[in-house]
């Protein structure tokens, strides 16, 4: 089968590292500051998407996460988290989304006052109109900061417990990587995991394996944001692999932020070929600049994968889902028959 830009956004797909607050619409983020009386560097929608997506004089993750301070900007109130959670979610479902976790950190909208609870609230109404209107199955994970006091990575470990079962599905760790390691935060991860909620941490994205073997083993992290750094270590990368722990790949941001210099030099298609439990996914849809449908073109162009590698990294997004089981094994089952009976794909037993 050959896998034109039309095929690939019709597949089933499953986004696992999605941050809310990189992928608003261009649009929304000019109505917004003019509703709230929000300074833009422009007004114009051409510009200010250049403005917000990277381009090659960014150097660092640190470049990278100093776009957000514009659209965080326009994100301090109920109605626009409830706005961009939506719209995001709509996004995602026309881009052959599934199955979408949305994550951000609370801590960052509070600068006007709305309270933590508050946030999330805004966010569930969002994504469940979504769900209303086009069937699109969402959860929210909730993101401590890496450069910001641990303290508050505790405060929204228990906010995350409130509303367990209630919308939030799992806790994360972003931010700034290099000189802020996640032991930092292993108080506020000890609560999580005590509470039985999913985890997922950045690492290996702007740092070595050091900082993913400190997700997994002190902070205990059942998914890795990124990891692309982790064919550095051969040892915890088996370890990785034998204890199928997926990691969350974002192509296009990982040449962004530097990780990688360019995509021949993304150790993808080693991880494929070492069986790793990879996954697709955009990370900022706005400021990369990219769709998921995108990151799998891209994938599927410039690693010349076969049919059998694109369907096991599909059905490898849902498998990876916080989801309880066996809802997780029934959308499994209706993605794989819905491959095989309108996709053609082959039939291969999922293990």
């Amino acid at each position: 089968m050959k896998f034109t830009s039309e095929i690939i956004n019709k597949l089933p797909k499953a986004e696992l590292h999605c941050h809310l607050d990189g992928s608003l619409r261009v649009k929304t983020i000019i109505e917004l500051a003019e509703m709230q009386g929000v300074d833009l560097p422009s007004k114009n929608e051409i510009d200010l998407l250049k403005i917000l997506s990277i381009g090659p004089s960014q150097k660092s993750l640190e470049d990278y996460i100093e776009k957000f301070d514009i659209t965080l900007s326009v994100l301090q109130t109920p109605e626009s988290l409830e706005r961009a959670a939506f719209e995001l979610a709509m996004d995602c479902h026309k881009d052959g989304v599934r199955y979408l976790e949305v994550r951000y950190s609370p801590i960052l909208h509070t600068k006007n006052g709305m309270q933590l609870f508050e946030t999330v609230d805004s966010v569930k109404k969002g994504l469940a109109q979504a769900f209303d209107e086009c069937g699109i199955l969402t959860g929210i994970i909730i993101c401590g900061i890496r450069h910001i006091p641990p303290d508050h990575s505790l405060e929204l470990a228990n906010l995350s417990i409130q509303y367990k079962n209630k919308g939030v599905i799992g806790f994360d760790l972003a931010g700034a990587e290099e000189n802020f390691p996640a032991k930092k935060h292993k108080e506020a991860f000890y609560l999580i995991l005590n509470n039985n909620i999913n985890t997922t941490i950045h690492a290996g994205e702007a740092f070595g394996p050091q900082s993913i073997h400190q997700a997994i083993h002190i902070c205990g992290a059942h998914r890795i944001g990124h990891g692309t750094r982790v064919y550095e270590d051969k040892d915890l990368l088996n370890y990785i692999n034998n204890h199928r722990i997926p990691l969350e790949i974002c192509l296009t941001s990982n040449i962004h932020t530097k990780t990688v210099s360019s995509i021949s030099k993304h150790p993808f298609k080693y991880y494929i070929n070492e069986k790793v439990r990879v996954t697709l996914n955009t990370d900022n849809r706005l400021i990369s600049n990219t769709s998921l449908s995108n990151e799998y073109e891209i994938a599927i162009n410039n690693f010349n994968l076969n049919e059998n590698e694109i369907r096991t990294i599909i059905i490898n997004g849902f498998k990876s889902a916080f989801l309880p089981h066996n809802k997780r094994r029934e959308l499994i089952r209706k993605v794989a028959d819905e491959l095989e009976s309108e996709f053609n794909f082959s039939k291969h037993l999922i293990i």
